[in-house]
């Protein structure tokens, strides 16, 4: 009995060294973080965008589906109604304020999945770190997909002939030559008119 002991004493390390030893001359696997950043999957998920239809209006309508699958609570969305004034989506609601606080925020895509729109995807960004709390709180403005050459920055006038449903079936394809942009009044967050008493 005494002699197994000694035994097995002696070869438990040998087996840790042995380890060690084989793992000295695999290639290292070190990368050069942030100097050589590597390249992500295409599916990463990674900071959050609002999509945009191809003429500019926004895909949002401003259901808080997004809101209540998050499991952390970090998503705020308040919904508002258009008006043929003020136009933000091609349906009768929009996202008045849009907000994910990233220093809640998982990162599990269960917000992507609730979307009925398609306006909520996750870009491969990944750099998110801060060192405020409040520059971690992602506003509506941060979060829009940036505007490509055949959109016009909403609020403007839906494609002329068009309906909510054309605008989901693909059938907008840019803006109309003319449209022009219609003053914001609401002024997105605040949903106070301008030079309103406060």
């Amino acid at each position: 009995m005494e002699r197994r002991r000694t035994v097995s004493d002696f070869q438990n390390p040998v087996a840790g060294f042995g380890v060690t030893f084989k793992a000295m001359f695999k290639k290292r696997l070190t990368e050069q973080y942030p100097e050589q950043q590597k390249t992500t999957a295409p599916r990463f998920h990674g900071r959050h965008q609002l999509n945009r239809h191809p003429d500019g209006l926004e895909k949002c309508v401003g259901c808080e589906l997004c809101a209540w699958a998050c499991p952390a609570d970090a998503i705020y969305v308040e919904g508002a109604d258009n008006t043929e004034e003020e136009r933000y989506s091609p349906g009768e609601r929009y996202g008045r304020v849009y907000q994910i606080n990233y220093a809640r925020c998982i990162l599990c895509g269960l917000c992507i999945e609730a979307c009925p729109t398609r306006a909520l995807t996750m870009t491969n960004e990944f750099e998110l770190a801060d060192s405020s709390r409040e520059n971690l709180i992602y506003t509506k403005e941060q979060l829009l997909a940036g505007l490509e050459d055949t959109m016009v920055d909403s609020p403007h006038a839906i494609f002329p002939g068009m309906t909510e449903q054309d605008y989901y079936l693909g059938l907008v394809e840019g803006a109309a030559p003319g449209t022009v942009r219609q003053v914001a009044v609401s002024k997105g967050e605040k949903g106070e008119p301008e030079g309103a008493d406060s």
